[in-house]
């Protein structure tokens, strides 16, 4: 049996944190490690597990440490953990910030009971989780926010030739499993790979890899079929 997914709750409105609680106690492989209120303690109950939190999920809006700060502290504490924003303020500046922190997506707070769920076992995998549509302009943004939009120099980074395909197969939105299964390699395969583009590239997240290589020039922005399609050009037949 697979280890379960490890989800910590990080928002100061009780009732909303108490509903979703009680959601994710009835999911099959989910457990609760807890619910809190900000984001100090966040880090607080984190640190304390004995094993690194899968999935967080935090509120933008929190007393105190803000959620940004809290997803970019979460990050540079465990690599394993990844940070899922649940907000009602989905277009505000705040939800790009968290995305450079590190936060591999965000969600609706109104988004359907079983549409989360299946975020939070993306995400557990480390898969980009978007609305519907919300790809490409996130990359946008991702891209301009970055200092590297600025620079003339276009590096590969010393990614191989396989890598670099894994990275055009993430700017269009592919998942671990989509990924594996177009490139005829095990999932297994895929998660090394994007590993070692985390690595090449110095940063924490598959967002802020691709957005970081878009901004240089690495690859190339994937066009509104691809990134609808979820499937880069290299791959059509």
């Amino acid at each position: 049996m697979s280890d379960p997914t490890r989800v910590m709750i990080v928002d100061d409105h009780r009732l909303f944190a108490d509903a979703l609680e009680r959601l994710l106690a009835d999911e099959e492989g989910v457990h609760v490690v807890g619910a809190v209120g900000s984001g100090e303690e966040a880090l607080a109950l984190a640190a304390a597990q004995p094993v690194p939190v899968t999935v967080a999920l935090v509120d933008l809006d929190l007393p105190g440490m803000d959620g940004v700060e809290t997803t970019r502290r979460l990050r540079e504490s465990s690599a394993d953990t990844q940070v899922v924003i649940v907000t009602a303020a989905t277009e505000s500046e705040d939800v790009v910030r968290a995305l450079e922190a590190g936060a591999c997506g965000y969600v609706r707070k109104t988004q359907a009971p079983d549409l989360l769920v299946d975020t939070i076992r993306k995400a557990a995998v480390g898969d980009i989780v978007l609305p519907p549509g919300r790809l490409a302009p996130m990359l946008e943004a991702l891209r301009g926010a970055s200092p590297a939009a600025t620079q003339v120099a276009k590096p590969d980074f010393g990614l191989t030739p396989r890598e670099l395909e894994v990275l055009k197969c993430m700017s269009s939105g592919m998942s671990t499993r989509e990924m594996a299964a177009a490139l005829f390699v095990s999932e297994n395969t895929v998660l090394g790979h994007v590993k070692n583009i985390l690595w090449r590239l110095g940063v924490n997240s598959k967002l802020k890899a691709v957005s970081l290589a878009l901004a240089y020039g690495s690859i190339a922005v994937p066009s509104p079929d691809e990134v609808e399609s979820g499937c880069p050009e290299f791959l059509r037949p």
